[in-house]
């Protein structure tokens, strides 16, 4: 690339802001003796700033080398600051305020003698001199190597600002305007001080103070377009009244340009001239018309020339070059002449060039003896900044310059991103602000709350969570929030405080001034809040960011001297292009943590080419496909060019900023073009030379590398090389800061002989960077990619075994004796050590290369691949860890690493690769695994069982997967005794039912899995009987089968334990394992009677339980208290009653009784044994019977009635029923006996249970003493009187009828 230096290049605007060190400006107040408090009244002043560079400042060994004097001023405020790209300077921040005045735009003038700095001040008041000793006077070394040193304001607290001989009231001179927008300041060299002011009247005032060191007055002069000179003590008033001669040539803008006894200032007045006075003859020695040099001037004649703008450069060589801006609405000219000299003192300007502008608004611009460098702010009030060379650019096209965009005005976040972390991400980047933005919106954002603002980034950063997490939290006034409630009230803060910081960010990024330094060829931007300087751009960055215009008129000659290569990089450049316009967000997103995580960054790069390939990109369509394809092709080819390889690991979350799509730029340029420059300025953003003097604490370990390590390197480097920029006396801003930026790279790459980084790092810099994670991971990238060489240099070391003495003791083992090859063991040897290391990846390379050398060795073969399973498994690659362990020849090793993978896949809870993996002829052994895991492992800590049946399922093995989730469910039953186990253990049930729905109903079935006693544990102890002599294992166990109805029924079981584990919590513990009848009984105890009845229904169970149980709790609300009536009404409801009636007539007793009956209705048997159970249970209690239950019993049976009556000494109820019965009979209320025809010749025949009847009676006479038994019995007797009296009357009716 010879002819690559002959492309004139564009810049980039490098800002190292956030990395400044803070400013503690000194305060100084100067107090004008006689001045009027004019600031009331007085036109205000926008922000004005300039800048100095010393004369020496380019040469090498200069104290005053790279540095540099610029300053602010803002109202009555002046703010000086000395700066040095190699040292640190101390006490470099002054702030000086004028009472009562205010600073002139451009009112700072600075000039330097032998000893000493001179700083000239005007306000609109007064001029000031401010005296300060020289750099050079005060370190006397030829050559400075300390790394800091005083700056040349350290001593301004001695200066006294109210001495007549520096400070000085400007006059009341008629026709001296006290608003002047323009003034012009210099030392004659007879170190007087004057200071140039314009005249309404067309002149120029010009005040001198005698120099610093010598007595004398203060004089004021007038040059006046007649060439009279008018000289006016400081006190004395003009005799005669001078006549004004109108405003339109009055000087808006003036210029000084000394020479060895006299001073040309040139003023550029409203009627568009220029004019050269000279000071010494007090004379015009020169106008010129500028509209001369504009092709249409009609309309600007006509107008006050008040937007243009002069600047004035000297070359020793060339000599006096004037530029002149010519203002225009929508248009802009600059004239640039050369003071040209003839006989007799008559001056004129030779035209040089016109160059034409299409920006309007002009902030400021420079020019040198070839260049002009302009800046604009265009119509979206962002900063444009151009140079051009305009002496060899005929075609008048302007060099672009590349400019730090402002953050984004809004963060778009994602819904799995946090709006604190992502808002912090942003704010914090290097780059993106700078502190004195955030401080002041933190001061703004706790409603100037005092705080201490000189703080670190790291502590910055917690003052900011702290205080926007403060006002979220005091505007919160309700207690419970949902999440996303949450969340768009966090974001809503947080986005109210980047706000803040935006609009400070951009108000103190306004540009106010532009810096050159003719010396150095070293371009600054002087913005509000900070500075920033221009640095050449890279050839590949100056290509891609080349606007379409620009780009199709670069000279591919330029580029390099082989045409094709030429238009290679012209073709690839264009590709990139048009892939940055087609990059999204969410792209970007991919490739950001691609990196971030380490992964490899061509991978991304070709799968967000392939999405972009399948979403049709029109980029892609018909020719431009081929472009993709030879970029395919360069990316094969890059192992050849990964000089640059390491810019996709490292800086590229902090320093890719250009525009959405540049990290896509980068990553192809260093995977393709194996260009020098190819690393642009990014790396450098905290050290913008040589020196490390912006950086306050490094962030990241480059800078502190940079700042360490690299700069000595650096120099050296540069002072070694013959036609390196530090060789010559001279410096050069761009030639220096590319050759620097070249170096660097070479000091960062693994792959080049000067690598030094990581070993630097690693011993002087980590220590400082213990805290800085992402610090670290990049250190990681270099030593992987360090470690890639020295992998390379042990396969080469590999052919030399046997034949190098050092490489035969390093694989000898301690015993001497060899165990297998020498070159294995020496493998072996280099494998362990990149396992202890740390490096899985380069173990499976060495291992996967020694495979090729092992031959018929399985036994080898066997270690090395379990050695690359083991490692692929530790690094999360399942799918090669599989495929490395089916390749394992050693069964016993296989089903070892199967039995790792197993449970590692487990753990890691990837079990959708453990179920899709085919094992082929390994199906038995991994079910064997997982059988054997789920059955020793803690039930509701780990899902064996789960996957199990997960891996069934997959292979359409219903029927076992049905086996597998019953198995659980019984254990869960009987090993987790909790409500959740409960849960799962239905949800197990049914999935086997389900599994067995799927099958066909021959095969619907399962056989019915061991007891757990019985199961084959792996290291289980022994059971031992009470002698404890091991039991012997039943060797003839009955197998169960299962069917789905089976399966159904315990499906339905597991439901109710569920049922009653949710009513009756402290039932849990039993309830697991608990067979149908024992949960009938926990059911009954529960009063959960209507699911106690449909358990007893599905596995065909007597209901007799739950009628005793009924009975029972019905007792108990009878004879209990209120208690018990509250506590009834819970299970009462969780029955389903026709209407639960909860009057006051109604209580909860009545309910139960009703309950009672209606199952008693409900459910009838032929025997009526469910009544009897109920009348028994009551009466061996001594509960009287409810009269609705005797009347219900009456009408089925009521001989066993009166039985039961007789069983419990019931006697006066026995005597009752057998006369209520006998009625019945006889035909009285026989319906409420459930006779249908009463005694009767017609009727069917009808009896009494005399058995019973007889067994009353003789109860009733065995106590003749007993009156009331008597009477009973009499009773009794009456009516089986009456009875047998009907009877005969009713037989011989009937018998009568039959002889008929």
């Amino acid at each position: 690339m010879a002819a690559a230096g002959a492309l004139e290049r564009s810049f980039e605007e490098l800002s190292g802001a956030e990395r400044e060190r803070p400013r503690h400006f000194r305060e100084f107040t100067v107090s004008g003796i006689g001045t009027a408090n004019a600031l009331a009244g007085a036109v205000k002043y926008g922000e004005s700033a300039g800048g100095f560079y010393y004369m020496e400042s380019g040469k090498l060994f200069s104290v005053t080398r790279n540095r540099f004097i610029h300053w602010k001023t803002s109202g009555d405020t002046l703010e000086l600051v000395e700066e040095s790209l190699d040292i640190n300077l101390l006490n470099n921040t002054v702030r000086l305020k004028f009472q009562n005045c205010i600073v002139l735009p451009g009112g700072v003038h600075v000039s330097e003698i032998q000893n000493h700095v001179i700083i000239l001040i005007l306000t609109n008041q007064t001029v000031h001199r401010l005296l300060l000793p020289h750099p050079s006077r005060m370190y006397r070394s030829e050559l400075v190597i300390e790394s800091q040193m005083q700056s040349v304001f350290t001593d301004i607290g001695k200066v006294d600002f109210r001495d007549p001989c520096n400070s000085q009231l400007i006059p009341a001179v008629p026709g001296l305007s006290s608003n002047s927008t323009t003034s012009a300041a210099w030392l004659s060299n007879d170190g007087e001080a004057l200071f140039a002011l314009p005249s309404a009247s067309g002149g120029i005032f010009v005040l001198k103070l005698p120099p610093y060191d010598i007595p004398g007055t203060v004089s004021v002069v007038e040059l006046k377009q007649s060439s009279v000179m008018q000289r006016l003590l400081i006190g004395w008033m003009p005799t005669a009244i001078r006549g004004d001669q109108g405003l339109s040539d009055r000087p808006f803008a003036l210029a000084v340009h000394c020479v060895e006894h006299d001073a040309f200032i040139f003023a550029l007045c409203q009627d568009h001239k220029l004019r050269m006075w000279s000071y010494k003859d007090q004379m015009c020695l020169m106008a010129a018309d500028m509209l001369e040099y504009v092709p249409t001037f009609k309309d600007l004649r006509l107008t006050a020339g008040t937007g243009h703008k002069l600047r004035l450069a000297y070359s020793p060589s060339m000599g006096l070059y004037i530029g002149v801006y010519m203002h225009a609405p929508k248009q802009g000219q600059f004239c640039i002449f050369q003071l040209v000299s003839t006989e007799n003192n008559r001056y004129s300007l030779d035209h040089i060039s016109s160059l034409f502008t299409s920006q309007e608004t002009l902030i400021d611009f420079a020019i040198t003896s070839t260049d002009i460098w302009a800046m604009w702010h265009d119509a979206e009030n962002q900063t444009v900044v151009k140079y051009i060379n305009y002496e060899h650019n005929a075609a008048g096209q302007w060099n672009s310059v590349f400019m730090h965009s402002l953050p984004e005005e809004e963060i778009i976040l994602r819904d799995d991103q946090d709006p604190r972390e992502m808002y912090l991400q942003n704010l914090f980047t290097p780059g993106r602000f700078i502190k004195a933005a955030l401080c002041k919106a933190l001061q703004i954002f706790c409603r100037g709350t005092e705080r201490n603002l000189d703080l670190s980034w790291s502590d910055l950063k917690k003052e900011v969570t702290l205080a926007v997490e403060s006002e979220l939290q005091g505007s919160v006034t309700e207690y419970e929030f949902s999440q996303e409630e949450f969340r768009n009230l966090q974001q809503e803060f947080w986005c109210k405080f980047y706000a803040c910081c935006l609009q400070y960010q951009e108000a103190l990024s306004h540009p106010l001034a532009l810096h050159l330094n003719p010396h150095t060829n070293m371009v600054c931007l002087l913005k509000k809040g900070y500075l920033s300087f221009l640095v050449p751009s890279s050839l590949v960055d100056h290509l891609y960011l080349l606007p379409d215009e620009n780009l199709l008129a670069e000279d591919e000659a330029a580029i390099s001297d082989d045409v094709d290569v030429a238009r290679d990089v012209m073709c690839l450049i264009k590709c990139l292009r048009l892939i940055g316009e087609s990059i999204t967000v969410d792209m970007s997103a991919v490739m950001e943590m691609s990196c971030y995580n380490l992964q490899s960054p061509e991978k991304a790069a070709e799968q967000i080419l392939e999405d972009l390939i399948t979403i049709d990109v029109k980029i892609f369509k018909n020719k431009r496909k081929k472009n993709i394809h030879y970029m395919g092709h360069l990316l094969t080819q890059s192992e050849e060019h990964a000089a640059l390889e390491f810019e996709s690991h490292v800086g590229y979350r902090d320093y890719l900023k250009v525009n959405r799509g540049a990290w896509v730029v980068q990553l192809v340029k260093c995977q393709t073009l194996d260009l020098s420059s190819g690393l642009d300025l990014r790396i450098m953003s905290s050290s913008p030379a040589l020196g490390s003097t912006l950086v306050s604490s490094p962030q990241t370990i480059v800078e502190l590398f940079f700042q360490e390590v690299a700069r000595k390197h650096i120099i050296s480097h540069l002072f070694s090389q013959p036609k390196a920029p530090l060789s010559q006396t001279g410096l050069n801003w761009p030639e220096m800061i590319t050759a620097t930026t070249n170096y660097l790279l070479q000091l960062f790459h693994p792959g080049a002989q000067k690598f030094t980084f990581l070993i630097c790092s690693l011993t002087s810099c980590l220590c400082k960077f213990a805290n800085m994670q992402e610090s670290l991971l990049h250190c990681k990238s270099f030593c992987i990619l360090l470690f890639l060489q020295a992998l390379d240099c042990f396969r080469h070391a590999a052919s030399e075994v046997g034949k190098e003495e050092f490489l035969d003791r390093l694989i000898r083992s301690e015993d001497g004796e060899i165990v297998s090859t020498p070159k294995m063991q020496y493998y072996d040897k280099v494998l362990r050590l990149l396992d202890v290391v740390g490096l899985p990846e380069l173990v499976i390379q060495l291992a996967s290369s020694i495979l090729t050398e092992v031959g018929g060795d399985w036994k080898r073969q066997a270690t090395l691949r379990t050695c690359i399973f083991k490692h692929h498994l530790d690094l999360g690659h399942n799918s090669q860890a599989y495929e490395a362990l089916t390749q394992i020849p050693d069964s016993s090793r296989q089903l070892d690493c199967l039995r790792q993978l197993v449970v590692v896949l487990c753990e890691r809870s990837q079990l959708q690769d453990l179920v899709e993996f085919p094992y082929v002829n390994l199906h038995n052994e991994v079910v064997a695994i997982i059988e054997s895991r789920a059955r020793a492992v803690d039930l509701m800590t780990h899902n064996y069982y789960e996957l199990l049946y997960a891996f069934h399922v997959f292979r359409h093995n219903y029927r076992k997967a049905g086996t597998v989730m019953f198995e659980y469910g019984m254990r869960l039953g009987r090993e987790v005794r909790t409500l959740r186990g409960l849960e799962k253990q239905g949800n197990c049930y049914l999935a086997a039912v389900n599994c067995l729905r799927l099958i066909r109903p021959e095969y619907a079935w399962i056989v019915h899995p061991a007891s757990g006693a019985v199961y084959d544990r792996p290291g289980a102890s022994p059971k031992r009987n009470h002698d404890g002599e091991c039991t012997a294992a039943p060797t003839n166990r009955q197998i169960e089968i299962l069917e789905l109805g089976d399966l159904e029924k315990e499906c339905s079981l597991a439901r109710i334990r569920l049922t009653l584990a949710q009513h009756d919590p402290s039932a849990v513990a039993v309830a697991g394992s608990s067979s149908a009848e024992e949960m009938v009984s926990l059911l009954v105890q529960a009063g959960l009677f209507d699911t106690a009845i449909s358990l007893c229904q599905t596995f065909k169970l007597p209901l007799t339980p739950v009628f005793e149980g009924l009975a029972f709790k019905c007792i108990k609300l009878q004879l209990g208290g209120e208690a018990a009536q509250a506590e009834a009404w819970s299970w009462l409801a969780a029955n389903q009653l026709s209407s639960v009636i909860t009057t006051k007539e109604s209580s909860a007793t009545d309910e139960a009784w009703r309950l009672l009956s209606t199952y008693l209705e409900r459910y009838t048997v032929q025997n009526n044994l469910y009544h009897h159970c109920v009348i028994n249970k009551l009466l061996s209690h001594g509960v009287p019977l409810p009269n609705w239950l005797i009347n219900s019993y009456k009408k089925v049976d009521a001989a066993e009635l009166l039985r039961l009556y007789l069983n419990y000494d019931l006697l006066e109820e026995a005597v009752d029923l057998v006369s209520e019965y006998v009625d019945a009979v006889l035909g009285k209320g026989h319906q409420y006996f459930g006779i249908e025809f009463p005694l009767s010749a017609t009727a069917p025949m009808v009896w009494l249970p005399y058995s019973s009847i007889d067994q009353l009676l003789q109860a009733l006479g065995e106590n003749s003493a007993n009156s009331h038994n008597i009477a009973l019995s009499q009773k009794i007797l009456d009516k089986l009187e009456d009875y047998q009296q009907k009877v005969d009357k009713a037989t011989r009716d009937l018998l009568y009828r039959r002889n008929l």
